[in-house]
Order: structure tokens, then sequence, then C-alpha cells
């Protein structure tokens, strides 16, 4: 059983940063680490992916304010936010790919205040 522990949530005024950190508990090679959001009302998206050789991909809306990047040795996967905005409020989810199957974290409440 593979364990996601999100953490670095909270209440943040617009223009300012979070970082999320997302530790997997397995002994197997994770393949790609990412995060999802999911707003009140809406369906869960993809927000960043990283791959296990470091290829990285981006929500439109995120490019060039949010930065995913991993540790292998620590099986962490973390996600930088800059320059927040009241649509970016949502619950984030940590998601991982171990040996073809996908875990979820539990989830971790950013609310960006205007």
């Amino acid at each position: 059983q593979v364990q996601l522990v999100e953490s670095g949530g909270g209440l943040v005024q617009a223009g300012g940063s979070l970082k999320l950190t997302c530790t997997a508990s397995t002994i197997f090679t994770i393949r790609d680490m990412g995060w999802y959001c999911q707003a009140p009302g809406k369906q869960r998206a993809l927000v960043a992916s990283i791959s296990s050789g470091d290829s990285t991909n981006y929500a439109d809306a995120v490019k060039g304010r949010f930065t995913v990047s991993r540790d292998n040795a620590k099986n962490t996967v973390y996600l930088q936010m800059n320059s927040l905005k009241p649509e970016d409020t949502a619950v984030y989810y940590c998601n991982a790919d171990v040996n073809s199957r996908n875990y979820w974290g539990q989830g971790t409440q950013v609310t960006v205040s205007s």
C-alpha cells in the first residue's frame, strides 16, 4: 500500500507564495508524480506533473507562476506556487504513478484571498 502525505497548504493573500510538499511511502520506483486541484463545483484537474527524468508539464493557467520539482531519493514532489491568485483557491492533491497504479494524497486546502 502506497501512502502520499501532503503538507504546505494554507491561507495567503493574492500575490503571495506557498510551497506544497508530498512524500510517498513506497519501496517501488515512482514514475510520474504530480499535483491536481479541485475547486468547489469543478472537476479535479492537472496543475503540474514531473516524470522520473524531470520532464515537466503545466496547466496553462499556472505556467510561469508555479514550479514542480522532485527529490527521487526522498520520494518527494514539491509545488512552488508564486504570484497566487484568488482563482487558484482549491484543494490540491498529490498523485503518484507506482508500478502503473495511481495513488492520491488526502488533499491540502489552498485559499487565496483578494
